[in-house]
C-alpha cells in the first residue's frame, strides 16, 4: 500500500469522514476515493491538492515527503503564528518551494532567499 493511500485513509478516518462524504466535498465520487485508499488509482497533483485541503493537510504529507500533517509551522513563539496565517521560514533546509505545481530546484531556491535578503538590506 503506498503512502498516499494510507495517509488519506487515516486522515479521513481522524475527521470522521465517510468516502462519500469526503467525495461530496471534493466533487467526486465514493467509488473513486475507495479507488485511491485501496491503491487502485493514483490521484492527480490536482486532485490531491483538492484533497489535501479538505483533509487540512499538505500534499506533501500526503506524498510522504514529510512527516508533518499541520498546515502550518508549530512553533513555540505567539508571534510565529498569527491567525489563519501560515508561516514559513525561508531558511529551512527542509522548506521545499514550488510554483505553479512544480518544485523549485535549490539554485531557484538560494536566488529567491538572496533576493528577500536584498530586500530586506534595501528597507533599512
Amino acid at each position: 500500500m503506498s503512502v498516499t493511500a494510507t495517509r488519506l485513509k487515516e486522515l479521513r478516518t481522524q475527521k470522521k469522514l465517510t468516502q462519500s462524504e469526503l467525495a461530496e466535498t471534493i466533487k467526486s465520487s465514493r467509488g473513486t476515493i475507495a479507488k485511491y485508499e485501496r491503491d487502485e488509482r493514483v490521484p492527480s497533483f490536482a486532485v490531491l491538492s483538492i484533497i489535501a485541503e479538505a483533509l487540512d493537510t499538505t500534499v506533501d504529507y500526503l506524498q510522504g515527503k514529510t512527516d508533518n500533517a499541520f498546515k502550518t509551522v508549530h512553533s513555540g513563539s505567539a508571534t510565529a503564528i498569527r491567525e489563519g496565517k501560515k508561516h514559513v521560514d525561508l531558511d529551512d533546509d527542509e522548506l521545499v518551494m514550488s510554483f505553479e505545481g512544480k518544485e523549485l530546484s535549490e539554485d531557484y531556491k538560494k536566488s529567491i532567499l538572496a533576493f528577500v535578503k536584498m530586500l530586506r538590506e534595501d528597507r533599512k
